[in-house]
């Protein structure tokens, strides 16, 4: 069993130009899923931004991105950023939930998403936010 840590970046309705323009750099595979894409839109003028976006490159280079949507805070430069713990395993993923949860204050619990067999989000006793899910192979964009 692997899984992948990859930066995952925040932005306010900026993250498909971030991700073509780091395309543009490091060139790779983007793949990129709106809330529309994913049914998961909460305000309309937001369907069309990036729920989960992905840049994978031969050489190695992974970067994650979305879009942060406006019923959520979010300031520039503050959780600029993820931890992303990916892999294809539920019980290796969950077996990392379980430990990392102890004194953390869980933002999103480890559970089926309409884009993921699980996901779940979580601040750790350090102040670090995460990202566990089974990870799903999305058509590139």
């Amino acid at each position: 069993m692997t899984v992948n840590v990859t930066p995952h970046l925040n932005f306010r309705g900026d993250a498909r130009a971030a991700l073509e323009f780091y395309q543009s750099v490091f060139g790779g595979h983007l793949a990129v899923i709106t809330y529309a894409d994913a049914n998961s839109v909460s305000a309309p003028a937001e369907a069309d931004q990036v729920m989960w976006g992905q840049l994978v490159s031969e050489a190695g280079f992974r970067i994650m991105a979305y879009d942060v949507p406006s019923h959520t805070r979010h300031e520039r430069g503050v959780i600029p950023f993820f931890v992303s713990v990916r892999g294809a395993d539920a019980e290796e993923i969950t077996s990392y939930w379980e430990k990392l949860v102890d004194g953390a204050t869980v933002v999103a619990a480890l559970a089926p998403a309409q884009w993921a067999p699980l996901y779940g989000m979580l601040e750790d006793r350090y102040g670090i936010t995460w990202v566990l899910d089974v990870e799903v192979q999305w058509p590139a964009s």
